[in-house]
Order: C-alpha cells, then sequence, then structure tokens
C-alpha cells in the first residue's frame, strides 16, 4: 500500500499543470468563506472534492453526519454481500490509474485475488473509499449535519448541527448536495404501515434492524428491489422460521437498464437531450426498475423456508395478539416482524435543509407538460435542474433565484435532468467533469473583473537581460 501511495503521489504530479489554486479569497464579516462547501462524505462528495481540486478549486470542505468511516449505506444498512457494480467501473478516480479500485485491490490482496474476484464486498468498498480520502488528503469535518441553509450578501449562510448538540455557521459561495439516493426526499413507508402498527412490529430497510431478534420469527418482506431481497437473506441467515416477500408487480424485473447506460454518450450527453427524450429515456429507465442481482436472488432460494409472491400488493395490515395480518388479494398472511423494502419518495420538502427552499425549486411538473398518454407523477416529482446541477426557481423573478443557482443538487433526484451521476459509482467520473467544470466557471465568472485586475497588476519579467549570453 506504501508503494501505492507513492505512485498516487508521483501520478498526480506529473499531471498538476494549471491546479494551482487561483479563486480570489472572500471573507464575510472577517470570516473566511469556503468557494464549495460539499455536504455529504460518501463517493459522491470525495469525487466532487477531488474533481474541483483537479480543477484548482481547493478552497472546499466536506461535511458528513456520519462518524468517521460510517459515511454512506456501506458499513451502516447496506445488507449485500458486495456491490451489483461489475468490478471494472471506476468511479472516485477520476481516470488516474493508480486510484483505481483494481490498483487499491491488487496491492491490498494481490493481482491473483483481482483476477479471481466477482465483485467488490461492500466492507471492502467503505475501506477503498476512506484510503481515497486520505490518500488525496481531502478535508472533511464528520458529525456535522446540516441543518439549514440561509442566504446573506450573495452568500450562503449554512447551519451544522455538530457533536454535543453544539451549532456551527459556516459561509460558503456554492454548495454541493451530495447527499445520496434518499438526498432528494426520505426513505418511504406507506402510511396504511405506520398508522396500523407500532414501530417494534416493522422497519425500513434503511434502517438498523437486530436480526438475532428475527432468529424463530416469520417475517414478511414488502418490495421487489434488491434492498428488499438482501434483508430477506439476512434474516434467513439469522434463523429466522419464514420468510415471505411480497410485490406488486405479476413478476420480478429482470432487465437492467442501468447496464445499458454504462456507455460514454448516454453517461456523458444525456443531459443535452430536449425534455421529451430526456423524459421518455427516464419513463422506461424507471418503469424497468432495477432486478435484485442474480447472486441475490440465489442467496434468498437457497433457503428452504423462502417464498416469493408475485401480484401480490398489502392492502392494509393490522396487529392481532403477537401477530401482524397482512390482507392481500390472495387473502390474509400472518407474520411477527416486517421488513419494508418500499424505497424512498423525491419530496424536498422532507429534507429538513431544504424545507423552506422546496416551494421556489422548480419540479419537473413545473416545467414540462408530457403526451397525455405518457404521464408519470415520480418523474413529475423530481426537481427541473439546470445544465450545472443548479436548482431553478419556479418563478423567474424570484429573489431567492441567485441562492438557488448557488446550490448544486449530486442526488439521486438529479437524474431525470442530468442522467445517472453522484449516486451511481458507473457514472460518476462524467458527472463529476460536468459539474465541477460548471462550478468553476461560475466562480470565475463571479470574479471576472478582479481577475482582469490581477492581470493588469501583473509584472513579473521573463526576459531579464539585453547583454549577449555569458560564455563559459
Amino acid at each position: 500500500m506504501e508503494q501505492l501511495n507513492k505512485r498516487v503521489r508521483d501520478d498526480l504530479a506529473k499531471i498538476q499543470y494549471a491546479t494551482g489554486n487561483w479563486c480570489i479569497p472572500h471573507k464575510h464579516d472577517g470570516e473566511d468563506v469556503l468557494d464549495v462547501a460539499i455536504i455529504g462524505g460518501g463517493q459522491g462528495g470525495l469525487a466532487t472534492c477531488f474533481g474541483l481540486k483537479r480543477r484548482g478549486i481547493t478552497n472546499t470542505c466536506i461535511f458528513d453526519t456520519a462518524p468517521k468511516g460510517g459515511e454512506g449505506p456501506w458499513i451502516t444498512f447496506a445488507r449485500m454481500l458486495t456491490l451489483r457494480t461489475p468490478k471494472y467501473v471506476t468511479g472516485p478516480d477520476l481516470g488516474i490509474p493508480s486510484l483505481t479500485p483494481q490498483s487499491w485491490y491488487e496491492a491490498r490482496y494481490g493481482a491473483a485475488a483481482w483476477h479471481t474476484l466477482d465483485k467488490i464486498s461492500r466492507q471492502d468498498w467503505q475501506t477503498y473509499l476512506d484510503w481515497v480520502r486520505d490518500v488525496l488528503e481531502l478535508p472533511v469535518k464528520n458529525e456535522h449535519e446540516l441543518i439549514d441553509i440561509d442566504w446573506h450578501d450573495n452568500l450562503l449562510k449554512l447551519t451544522f448541527s455538530c457533536a454535543g448538540g453544539v451549532k456551527k455557521q459556516v459561509w460558503a459561495r456554492k454548495i454541493v448536495l451530495a447527499t445520496g439516493i434518499e438526498g432528494g426526499g426520505a426513505w418511504h413507508v406507506p402510511d396504511f404501515i405506520t398508522k396500523a402498527l407500532p414501530k417494534t412490529r416493522y422497519a425500513h430497510t434503511c434502517e438498523q434492524i437486530d436480526f438475532e431478534k428475527l432468529r424463530g420469527k416469520r417475517i414478511g418482506v414488502l418490495g421487489a428491489g434488491a434492498s428488499a431481497f438482501d434483508n430477506a437473506a439476512t434474516a434467513l441467515e439469522h434463523g429466522a422460521k419464514q420468510v415471505d416477500l411480497c410485490l406488486r408487480r405479476k413478476k420480478i424485473p429482470s432487465v437492467n437498464p442501468y447496464r445499458w447506460m454504462e456507455n460514454a454518450g448516454f453517461l456523458s450527453y444525456f443531459s443535452e437531450l430536449d425534455d421529451l427524450v430526456r423524459w421518455r429515456f427516464m419513463r422506461r429507465i424507471y418503469d424497468l426498475n432495477q432486478p435484485p442481482p442474480q447472486d441475490t436472488f440465489w442467496r434468498c432460494r437457497s433457503h428452504k423456508n423462502f417464498a416469493f409472491h408475485t401480484g401480490t400488493p398489502w392492502l392494509s395490515v393490522k396487529e392481532e395478539g403477537k401477530e401482524v395480518i397482512v390482507t392481500t388479494p390472495h387473502g390474509e398472511m400472518r407474520f411477527d416482524f416486517l421488513i419494508i423494502g418500499t424505497g424512498f419518495v423525491i419530496d424536498l420538502a422532507q429534507r429538513p435543509e431544504m424545507a423552506k427552499l422546496a416551494p421556489h425549486i422548480a419540479l419537473w411538473r413545473d416545467c414540462f407538460a408530457p403526451p397525455e398518454d405518457e404521464q408519470s407523477t415520480l418523474l413529475g416529482s423530481h426537481p427541473y435542474l439546470g445544465e450545472r446541477f443548479q436548482f431553478l426557481p419556479r418563478n423567474a423573478s424570484d429573489p431567492l433565484a441567485p441562492m438557488l443557482a448557488a446550490i448544486h443538487n449530486f442526488t439521486f433526484s438529479a437524474t431525470p435532468s442530468m442522467g445517472l451521476s453522484g449516486s451511481s459509482i458507473s457514472a460518476m467520473r462524467f458527472g463529476v467533469e460536468k459539474l465541477t467544470f460548471g462550478i468553476g466557471r461560475d466562480l470565475f465568472v463571479q470574479d471576472g473583473e478582479k481577475h482582469l485586475q490581477s492581470l493588469l497588476d501583473y509584472n513579473v519579467d521573463e526576459l531579464v537581460s539585453l547583454e549577449p549570453p555569458q560564455c563559459v
């Protein structure tokens, strides 16, 4: 690993041309102002910070709610054995060979281990991300939860809740929201469950679950995605008596559109398409959804006490004695505990830091009217972003428009506008390139007159002698 660390430093030194900080320092009432504050220290936040650094924007800081090493889902609520992403896909390395997952894996385990590897484990992926953070010396402040964004003197005032309940304010010219899949809203449990059952009877797949307490229990799982199957498998592996997974669809999805999307054309240029074409792309992608990976499905099917039920939505639930009774179109099912894998909703108003801004932000339903037979409430709920991932106002004359332009949405909710981006490993390099170019453009243009003055003041002689050269 020490040899690899040296190789990373050597590689970056060879391509360091024009990466020195060029941004003009700003202050507010004597306090330093960040050029860019990045919210989220997972893979998207780290890659964004590195991308900005490669463009000479170094007055940045990453803020994450979790303690160091706990950023993202990988060692918290993710319950897959491996990533579903193919091992050859690159991400936070941004095209630097020595920073790729392969280089890290080979340095740690050997080239032969990489050759025989199928997919990277989630624990190794977290360790890889920790290494990227450390070897690149990226500035991260952990245990900083963003709770409010305000606007004063054309600057963003960010309020964080820190360890011990301490409140801290940070000024920034730009902010990048790199808060992952749930960054555009909230994890979702249907109302008919939350209103009918005590919290001790169910958990969402994003939550901490004590699976040992489910040993010998009958478990009902709702959902058809990978997380539903991952949690079903985990319950089975911890000795659940019976696990029944129910899904609304009449068949489990089998085609993964994400594999189709992994081409440079789509990843680079999707956002340049007109609204109708983007809408049609996304309707198809969302309709297909992602199937559970084959090995995840087999992980469940290897247990005789596992069953899946297609075309079986849950209509209602109730607690009766020591049981939870679930009503379906095919009759009642009885369980001891429910695991809810119904994903998330896109609703910025449910994000504490965005709640007061949400009414001002343009959504797809505000900006685009699809043909009558191509409606989608889900797509319409996503924010309609500008070409630099920035939020746009619902009303062009909104006085908060400059503030919204300073907030860049690098979460999953950017997908209909920008295609795959920060929450997808396979698209990260392409998304970061577009995002960091746009941020750098804005910062330079805003200070254009100051940069001009810097040139006018520049007076460093390169030609220092008009005499003949000295002969030795």
